[in-house]
């Protein structure tokens, strides 16, 4: 459409404004020139179903028909026997009156007058029942529909102008000659409404069409033209994890469909959108450092092992991480996060209360049971969030108690504890960086070991090495490619290994205790540079000593 087409005076699109003078005058006229087509058209349909009807009728059939203007004209035609014989009636009851006496009569018009002129109104009035004035739409000489009046037709026409430029975000306007508007008779069931015109030209143009969007936080997935897929998509990703006990499930995300005009390239297929909204985006998942959480445990919280948390995570210490540090976990969250809160009824043991009695003969911080406690039981009804099939809270509703615990009794010592006793936990050997974990290695050094049975804490030559707990001195020597060795029996089943020293602070037999000297750093045996090699055997087994180091 040109420009001058573009800004040409549009008719105010109020409700209830009649179309222009010029614009009725050739409707009007255009009436007038197809009528006699129309009503010849009418006309030669009429001699068959007459004959049709009058069979009937002889037959002893009541005609009948479904439509209004042949209902009218079957009851016209039912009357027609009793108007002819009224008529009949009157006309020999005025030709007797006319012979009885000599007095003039007026003149008056023959019934049939009157049955003509009532036929002739019927048939105007079944015409103007099936046909109306109308404008009929075509884009490219192609007609697409018919409205009420041009000024209805071209309103839409610039309607959608509008639209697509806004959808586009560009200029848009109609090839000038492009769409026509013809006035005429059309029948009444053809003429369509402003909503099916306005459809049919974008389907036209081709470039924007109605659709249905799916926006999550904001991001746009995809779009589809099929009316409520996106709804039961969702619906089945929501609904994925829901069982008898669920109270809810919705979504983490702001998830919205948005209806309307969008580019019609920006339609996908439905397969495309359910895989997106089930995969992963890049975004960053992270983790705040609280207190007892150490790097091992974090990493098994998350299935992850220390290396692959470190990956995520360069830069960082595993040895020392602190409060309030923040690590990232993943770089690939799910698109739907699917939050499903479940009302659960369980049985729950319940704590038992210890009580202590004071035994002169065990040392400081041992116990023995001496009375065995028993576990409580209660009924227990509460709601369970799961976020992504991950329990998030759990909150009691109810706590209803089945049986009472028993108490246990304990003996606890009071006398002395030597200084070289264990205490259960382990600490650093020394201050350094890991330089080789506890695992499967290939450090590319002749005679080193494939799997490594501990970890090397790599810092400078003659650092002092301290016993990780207290426990008595087993080995002291050269053991080969672990070079100078000090083993410390720990007394409960765990055994602490140094090794790689230069020289000894102790010597075998020996009680220490926690933190004492029992060693310095060195590069004795097989190694690339001097560091401690720390390793933890518990029951004869090598253990990962990070898992163990406090």
């Amino acid at each position: 459409m040109s420009e001058s087409d573009h800004n040409r005076e549009i008719p105010n699109p109020q409700a209830g404004e009649k179309p222009p003078l010029t614009e009725r005058l050739l409707a009007a006229a255009a009436f007038l020139g197809a009528l006699p087509d129309l009503l010849w058209q009418r006309l030669r349909r009429i001699g068959p179903r007459a004959r049709a009807l009058h069979r009937e009728h002889k037959a002893g059939n009541f005609p009948e028909s479904n439509r209004r203007p042949i209902q009218f004209l079957l009851l016209l035609a039912g009357l027609f026997p009793m108007w002819k014989s009224l008529a009949r009636e009157r006309f020999f009851f005025r030709r007797d009156a006319r012979a009885d006496t000599a007095e003039p009569q007026r003149a008056r018009l023959h019934p049939a007058v009157f049955v003509s002129a009532a036929l002739a109104l019927a048939a105007v009035a079944a015409f103007f029942s099936l046909y109306t004035p109308a404008t009929t739409v075509s884009y490219q000489g192609e007609p697409l529909e018919s409205v009420q009046s041009g000024a209805e037709a071209r309103k839409i026409a610039a309607k959608v102008e509008d639209m697509t430029a806004k959808v586009l975000d560009s200029d848009f306007t109609f090839d000038a000659g492009s769409i026509q508007y013809d006035p005429g008779l059309v029948r009444r069931s053809e003429v369509g409404d402003a909503k099916s015109l306005e459809r049919a030209l974008n389907e036209k143009i081709g470039l924007v069409t109605y659709g249905y969007s799916l926006y999550i936080d904001g991001e746009l997935i995809g779009s589809t033209e099929y009316a409520g897929a996106l709804e039961a998509l969702l619906e089945q990703v929501q609904h994925s994890d829901v069982s008898a006990d669920t109270l809810s499930a919705d979504f983490v995300e702001n998830v919205e469909v948005v209806e309307g005009y969008l580019p019609a390239d920006q339609l996908v297929n439905l397969g495309y959108i359910a895989e997106t909204i089930n995969s992963t985006k890049t975004a960053e998942e992270t983790y705040t450092v609280v207190k007892g959480d150490t790097w091992s445990r974090i990493a098994g919280r998350n299935d992850m092992s220390n290396d692959e948390l470190l990956a995520l995570n360069p830069g960082y210490d595993i040895n020392r991480i602190n409060i309030g540090d923040v690590l990232v976990l993943s770089k690939e969250v799910p698109y739907l996060t699917v939050r499903v809160t479940e009302r659960q009824n369980y049985i729950e043991d319940v704590d038992y209360d210890v009580t202590y009695q004071d035994d002169s003969s065990m040392y400081q911080g041992d116990t023995r049971v001496l009375v065995k406690g028993e576990y409580g039981k209660a009924d227990i009804v509460a709601d369970v969030v799961y976020v992504n099939g991950i329990e998030t809270e759990r909150s009691v509703i109810s706590r209803v108690m089945l049986s009472a615990p028993k108490p246990e009794t304990r003996a606890r010592g009071t006398k002395e504890r030597p200084s070289w006793l264990p205490t259960g936990s382990f600490r650093w050997p020394c201050s350094g960086r890991v330089t080789s974990y506890f695992g499967y290695r290939n450090t590319g050094i002749r005679g080193a070991s494939t799997y490594h049975q501990g970890i090397d804490i790599a810092c400078a030559y003659g650092t002092t090495i301290v016993a990780a707990d207290g426990g008595t001195v087993e080995y002291t020597g050269y053991k080969g490619a672990m070079g100078y060795t000090v083993i410390i029996n720990h007394g409960n089943g765990c055994k602490t290994y140094y090794e790689h020293c230069s020289s000894f602070a102790c010597s075998a037999g020996q009680h220490v205790y926690k933190g004492q000297a029992i060693a310095y750093v060195g590069s004795s045996g097989v190694t690339s540079g001097a560091h401690c090699h720390f390793g933890i055997q518990k029951n004869g087994t090598y253990v990962n000593p990070l898992n163990y180091l406090g």
